[in-house]
């Protein structure tokens, strides 16, 4: 993996004051739409997470996203190759050009009820804060933007993006950076809840690793090398890695499977291994020992029953997320913390896996927000979202894209 370092001159001006651009009208103006119009924009966050997305078939909901660009007048409104539904809002100049993107996808498979019930404040269904947060926000930003008339000094390319949970592996990010390499200033993903400032991006290797051999009968064939006892020793082998504690890299085994009976030698074992960092050395260096450890443990295996029906292993990359990260120091997280004291907002900064993680590592301006608002459960069944003052976080994340386009 490489590190890509992508300066563009407009990046490197003093975003705007975000506790002047509070007293300017149209920002006031904008504010009470968002206010006014949350109401609507909760019930539009219900109606586009009940349209399934499963992992690669997010296309229903990103058909739904085209139509809705359309109808708020976002112009050049297209699907891309991924999948990604792309619009823009003019500014009066191309530069900078912000990109604020929110994922159509989520973790749950096809056939998942996905309907989302209701009690008070509290909201309930697969997905309804990650990332239906995220979209209902980048639809009340865009609504208001409008309904305020505000003008804009730099260019706003609103995403809606495939890709960003799971074995999606950040295609959606992935293609939107090819294509646009080079036109893109700063980027702001708006993921989840609550209001936390995501700067670092924690990048992963996936692997399913499947280990393979003749197989016999387990009294006849005796002596025959094991794919399964070959997988146990690169397992042990795994489990025996030391690596540092900060920065933070982590390896887990996950799944496993192989073998048809109890009384046979198997030809097919096989496992997935998840390994993590935002420290792109130290993830390298954790996947160099994954990579000796598969080797060693099929020679040992061999070596074990003297090559007698040997077994191999075949290694398949499944994901790999890069990592990377945007400094504190930088304009971009400077400019979020400032929006966020504006606005009386905790500030935290972060890690995690998001769709930032691919501008950050081509040496792009990029952090990921929530949406505000808060709730439990993400990636479950149960997940929940309360209501209450999430009006909030869309009037935080367009103070932060008011003060970058400036």
């Amino acid at each position: 993996m490489r590190f890509l370092l992508v300066l563009s001159l407009p990046c490197l001006l003093a975003a705007a004051d975000p506790a002047a651009l509070l007293t300017n009208p149209s920002t006031k103006a904008a504010f009470a739409a968002i206010q006014h119009n949350e109401p609507e924009m909760i019930a539009e966050q219900i109606r586009v997470c009940e349209i399934a997305a499963p992992p690669f078939h997010e296309q229903q909901r990103g058909l739904e996203f085209k139509h809705l660009f359309e109808q708020l007048h976002l112009t050049d409104v297209h699907i891309d190759q991924a999948g990604n539904v792309i619009g823009t809002r003019p500014g009066a100049s191309p530069h900078p050009n912000i990109v604020l993107a929110a994922h159509l996808d989520t973790v749950f498979p096809e056939g998942t009820n996905v309907k989302v019930t209701r009690d008070g404040s509290i909201l309930k269904g697969p997905g309804i804060g990650d990332d239906c947060r995220g979209l209902a926000v980048m639809l009340g930003m865009i609504r208001a933007l409008n309904e305020a008339q505000v003008k804009t000094p730099g260019t706003i390319t609103f995403v809606a993006d495939v890709g960003e949970e799971g074995l999606g592996d950040l295609r959606g990010m992935k293609q939107l950076f090819g294509d646009h390499k080079g036109q893109i200033d700063d980027f702001i993903s708006v993921d989840g809840l609550g209001t936390g400032i995501t700067n670092i991006g924690v990048g992963s290797y996936r692997y399913k690793v499947t280990f393979t051999g003749p197989g016999g009968h387990s009294y006849g064939a005796f002596g025959m090398a094991n794919p399964i006892q070959a997988m146990g020793r690169a397992i042990a082998k795994i489990d025996a890695f030391e690596v540092p504690a900060q920065p933070k890299t982590t390896f887990n085994v996950g799944r496993v499977g192989g073998g048809t009976s109890v009384n046979a030698i198997p030809f097919e074992a096989w496992m997935e291994v998840d390994m993590r960092s935002a420290d792109i050395k130290s993830l390298e260096a954790l996947h160099a020992k994954f990579k000796t450890a598969l080797n060693e443990s099929v020679a040992e295996e061999n070596a074990r029953w003297n090559n007698k029906g040997p077994v191999s292993v075949s290694p398949e990359l499944v994901g790999l997320r890069p990592a990377g990260k945007t400094p504190e120091s930088s304009p971009i997280v400077q400019t979020a913390i400032a929006v966020s004291k504006s606005l009386s907002l905790p500030v935290q900064l972060g890690e995690g896996s998001t769709d930032s993680n691919v501008p950050m590592n081509l040496g792009i301006p990029a952090i990921t927000i929530g949406g505000g608002g808060a709730g439990s459960g993400a990636h479950s069944l149960n997940e929940t979202y309360d209501t209450a003052g999430s009006y909030k976080g869309t009037q935080r994340a367009l103070l932060l894209l008011l003060s970058l386009t400036r």
